[in-house]
Protein backbone atom coordinates (compact mmCIF):
# COMPACT_ATOMS: atom_id res chain seq x y z
CA UNK A 1 0.00 0.00 0.00
CA UNK A 2 2.87 2.36 0.78
CA UNK A 3 4.27 2.01 -2.73
CA UNK A 4 0.80 2.42 -4.28
CA UNK A 5 0.42 5.73 -2.44
CA UNK A 6 3.91 6.80 -3.43
CA UNK A 7 3.15 6.00 -7.08
CA UNK A 8 0.04 8.20 -6.92
CA UNK A 9 2.09 11.04 -5.43
CA UNK A 10 4.79 10.83 -8.09
CA UNK A 11 2.13 10.64 -10.82
CA UNK A 12 0.22 13.71 -9.63
CA UNK A 13 3.32 15.83 -9.12
CA UNK A 14 4.52 15.03 -12.64
CA UNK A 15 1.20 15.70 -14.34
CA UNK A 16 0.67 18.91 -12.35
CA UNK A 17 3.95 20.22 -13.68
CA UNK A 18 3.03 19.18 -17.22
CA UNK A 19 -0.43 20.77 -16.98
CA UNK A 20 1.06 24.06 -15.81
CA UNK A 21 3.56 24.13 -18.66
CA UNK A 22 0.68 23.75 -21.14
CA UNK A 23 -1.63 26.32 -19.55
CA UNK A 24 -2.68 29.18 -21.80
CA UNK A 25 -3.27 32.83 -20.94
CA UNK A 26 -6.61 33.42 -19.28
CA UNK A 27 -7.59 29.75 -18.97
CA UNK A 28 -9.27 30.16 -15.59
CA UNK A 29 -11.21 26.89 -15.78
CA UNK A 30 -8.12 24.80 -16.45
CA UNK A 31 -6.08 26.62 -13.81
CA UNK A 32 -8.73 25.89 -11.19
CA UNK A 33 -8.85 22.22 -12.19
CA UNK A 34 -5.10 21.96 -11.65
CA UNK A 35 -5.41 23.81 -8.36
CA UNK A 36 -8.12 21.40 -7.13
CA UNK A 37 -6.06 18.37 -8.12
CA UNK A 38 -2.98 19.77 -6.38
CA UNK A 39 -4.95 20.53 -3.22
CA UNK A 40 -6.16 16.92 -3.21
CA UNK A 41 -2.58 15.66 -3.53
CA UNK A 42 -1.48 17.84 -0.63
CA UNK A 43 -4.42 16.57 1.46
CA UNK A 44 -3.63 12.92 0.79
CA UNK A 45 0.11 13.28 1.27
CA UNK A 46 -0.30 15.28 4.48
CA UNK A 47 -2.53 12.59 5.97
CA UNK A 48 -0.05 9.90 4.93
CA UNK A 49 2.95 11.61 6.47
CA UNK A 50 1.24 12.76 9.64
CA UNK A 51 0.15 9.17 10.25
CA UNK A 52 3.72 8.00 9.74
CA UNK A 53 5.15 10.64 12.10
CA UNK A 54 2.56 10.12 14.83
CA UNK A 55 1.96 6.37 14.63
CA UNK A 56 4.32 4.40 12.40
CA UNK A 57 7.75 5.84 13.27
CA UNK A 58 7.24 5.53 17.06
CA UNK A 59 6.15 1.91 16.58
CA UNK A 60 9.19 1.13 14.43
CA UNK A 61 11.43 2.78 17.01
CA UNK A 62 10.02 0.44 19.67
CA UNK A 63 10.80 -2.48 17.37
CA UNK A 64 14.45 -1.48 17.10
CA UNK A 65 14.55 0.40 13.80
CA UNK A 66 17.45 2.86 13.74
CA UNK A 67 16.49 6.11 15.49
CA UNK A 68 18.70 8.23 13.22
CA UNK A 69 16.94 6.83 10.16
CA UNK A 70 13.51 7.65 11.59
CA UNK A 71 14.71 11.14 12.49
CA UNK A 72 15.77 11.57 8.87
CA UNK A 73 12.26 10.55 7.79
CA UNK A 74 10.73 13.20 10.04
CA UNK A 75 13.15 15.86 8.81
CA UNK A 76 12.39 15.00 5.20
CA UNK A 77 8.68 15.31 5.96
CA UNK A 78 9.30 18.85 7.19
CA UNK A 79 11.20 19.68 4.01
CA UNK A 80 8.39 18.20 1.93
CA UNK A 81 5.78 20.25 3.78
CA UNK A 82 7.73 23.41 3.00
CA UNK A 83 8.10 22.41 -0.66
CA UNK A 84 4.39 21.63 -0.95
CA UNK A 85 3.56 24.98 0.61
CA UNK A 86 5.71 26.85 -1.91
CA UNK A 87 4.12 24.99 -4.81
CA UNK A 88 0.62 25.55 -3.43
CA UNK A 89 1.20 29.30 -3.16
CA UNK A 90 2.48 29.44 -6.75
CA UNK A 91 -0.46 27.41 -8.07
CA UNK A 92 -2.95 29.57 -6.14
CA UNK A 93 -1.52 32.64 -7.87
CA UNK A 94 -2.01 31.01 -11.25
CA UNK A 95 -5.59 30.07 -10.40
CA UNK A 96 -6.28 33.70 -9.43
CA UNK A 97 -4.57 35.19 -12.50
CA UNK A 98 -3.77 32.57 -15.15
CA UNK A 99 -0.97 33.62 -17.48
CA UNK A 100 1.47 31.48 -19.44
CA UNK A 101 4.41 33.14 -17.71
CA UNK A 102 2.93 32.61 -14.25
CA UNK A 103 2.03 29.02 -15.01
CA UNK A 104 5.53 28.21 -16.21
CA UNK A 105 7.00 29.83 -13.14
CA UNK A 106 4.68 27.72 -10.98
CA UNK A 107 5.70 24.64 -12.97
CA UNK A 108 9.32 25.37 -12.07
CA UNK A 109 8.37 25.53 -8.38
CA UNK A 110 6.55 22.19 -8.70
CA UNK A 111 9.61 20.71 -10.40
CA UNK A 112 11.80 21.78 -7.49
CA UNK A 113 9.25 20.37 -5.07
CA UNK A 114 9.32 17.13 -7.04
CA UNK A 115 13.03 16.74 -6.33
CA UNK A 116 12.41 17.04 -2.58
CA UNK A 117 9.42 14.69 -2.69
CA UNK A 118 11.02 12.01 -4.83
CA UNK A 119 14.22 12.07 -2.81
CA UNK A 120 12.23 11.28 0.32
CA UNK A 121 10.02 8.63 -1.29
CA UNK A 122 13.07 6.89 -2.73
CA UNK A 123 14.83 7.02 0.64
CA UNK A 124 11.81 5.61 2.48
CA UNK A 125 11.32 2.79 -0.02
CA UNK A 126 15.00 1.92 0.04
CA UNK A 127 15.68 1.98 3.78
CA UNK A 128 12.40 1.75 5.70
CA UNK A 129 10.27 -0.71 3.77
CA UNK A 130 12.64 -3.61 4.50
CA UNK A 131 12.27 -3.30 8.30
CA UNK A 132 8.50 -2.96 7.83
CA UNK A 133 8.52 -6.12 5.73
CA UNK A 134 10.24 -7.96 8.55
CA UNK A 135 7.27 -7.08 10.78
CA UNK A 136 4.53 -8.37 8.48
CA UNK A 137 3.75 -11.30 10.79
CA UNK A 138 3.74 -9.11 13.91
CA UNK A 139 0.10 -8.91 15.17
CA UNK A 140 0.63 -5.43 16.60
CA UNK A 141 2.01 -4.22 13.27
CA UNK A 142 -1.00 -5.63 11.47
CA UNK A 143 -3.33 -3.88 13.90
CA UNK A 144 -1.42 -0.66 13.31
CA UNK A 145 -2.76 -0.57 9.77
CA UNK A 146 -6.22 0.33 11.06
CA UNK A 147 -4.82 3.45 12.73
CA UNK A 148 -3.15 4.54 9.50
CA UNK A 149 -6.39 4.54 7.52
CA UNK A 150 -8.31 7.72 6.60
CA UNK A 151 -10.62 9.08 9.25
CA UNK A 152 -13.88 8.15 7.51
CA UNK A 153 -15.11 5.66 4.94
CA UNK A 154 -15.80 8.55 2.55
CA UNK A 155 -12.21 9.77 2.92
CA UNK A 156 -11.06 6.20 2.28
CA UNK A 157 -13.18 5.98 -0.87
CA UNK A 158 -11.79 9.23 -2.23
CA UNK A 159 -8.26 8.08 -1.44
CA UNK A 160 -8.87 4.82 -3.33
CA UNK A 161 -10.18 6.75 -6.33
CA UNK A 162 -7.07 8.92 -6.24
CA UNK A 163 -4.73 5.91 -6.04
CA UNK A 164 -6.34 4.36 -9.12
CA UNK A 165 -6.58 7.48 -11.30
CA UNK A 166 -3.88 7.06 -13.93
CA UNK A 167 -2.39 4.02 -12.20
CA UNK A 168 -0.79 1.26 -14.20
CA UNK A 169 -1.83 -2.36 -14.09
CA UNK A 170 0.89 -3.15 -11.54
CA UNK A 171 -0.51 -0.63 -9.03
CA UNK A 172 -4.12 -1.64 -9.68
CA UNK A 173 -3.33 -5.31 -9.20
CA UNK A 174 -1.37 -4.60 -6.04
CA UNK A 175 -4.25 -2.54 -4.66
CA UNK A 176 -6.72 -5.36 -5.25
CA UNK A 177 -4.32 -7.82 -3.68
CA UNK A 178 -4.34 -5.65 -0.56
CA UNK A 179 -8.05 -4.77 -0.50
CA UNK A 180 -10.63 -7.10 -2.08
CA UNK A 181 -11.52 -5.93 -5.58
CA UNK A 182 -15.29 -5.74 -4.96
CA UNK A 183 -14.68 -3.54 -1.91
CA UNK A 184 -12.48 -1.19 -3.93
CA UNK A 185 -15.06 -1.01 -6.72
CA UNK A 186 -18.05 -0.41 -4.45
CA UNK A 187 -16.34 2.25 -2.35
CA UNK A 188 -15.02 4.04 -5.41
CA UNK A 189 -18.31 3.98 -7.30
CA UNK A 190 -20.61 4.88 -4.42
CA UNK A 191 -18.63 7.13 -2.10
CA UNK A 192 -15.85 8.83 -4.08
CA UNK A 193 -18.08 11.58 -5.42
CA UNK A 194 -15.80 14.38 -4.24
CA UNK A 195 -12.86 12.96 -6.14
CA UNK A 196 -14.87 12.38 -9.32
CA UNK A 197 -16.42 15.85 -9.19
CA UNK A 198 -13.55 18.03 -8.00
CA UNK A 199 -10.32 16.26 -8.94
CA UNK A 200 -10.70 13.74 -11.75
CA UNK A 201 -11.65 16.37 -14.40
CA UNK A 202 -8.11 17.76 -14.18
CA UNK A 203 -6.73 14.56 -15.69
CA UNK A 204 -9.37 13.87 -18.34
Amino acid sequence: MNQIIHAAVRRDVARTEQALRRLGDGDVARARQVQAAWQNLVRELTHHHEAEDEILWPFLLERGVDADLLHEMESEHVAMKEALGSASAAIDEVAATPTMAGARSAADVVARSSEVINRHLDHEERDVEAPMGDLESDPEFKALGKKLRPASIVDAANALAWMQDGAGERERSALRATIPGPVVSILTLLLARRYRREVAPAWR
